[in-house]
């Protein structure tokens, strides 16, 4: 069991959520229950998934937990994709999270294979 606070990957991805909640709120409103939720749902689950699975006893409990998030985090990055196509976000902010989110898929691999080489 570790301090999920400590990992850098858990910050990068808290400050994604921070981040993309401020983007979500100048959406149309008519998406508050689609793309905003969407998007909200799965970038929260990153952080969350990556704190549950260091609460966990056991490193194969916390591979798969930072697998969840990495499935979590495609998910954010289609939706960025798809918020850039419907012109939701401008090219610039479409950059900036997908960077952000392929340095952040970069750490949590690089964990992921980490982790399953201690057991």
């Amino acid at each position: 069991m570790q301090d999920y606070k400590k990992l850098q990957v858990w910050n990068r991805s808290h400050q994604l959520v921070l981040d993309l909640y401020i983007i979500v709120n100048q959406f149309p409103k008519e998406e508050k229950f689609g793309l905003i939720s969407q998007i909200k749902r799965s970038s929260s689950s990153i952080p969350a998934n990556i704190a549950e699975g260091c609460g966990r006893n056991s490193n194969k409990d916390l591979a798969q937990f930072l697998n969840i998030a990495l499935g979590s985090l495609n998910e954010v990055s289609y939706f960025v994709l798809l918020a850039k196509d419907l012109n939701y976000i401008n090219i610039e902010n479409f950059s900036k999270l997908t960077d952000e989110c392929n340095e952040i898929k970069a750490m949590l691999i690089s964990l992921i294979k980490r982790i399953r080489t201690i057991d």
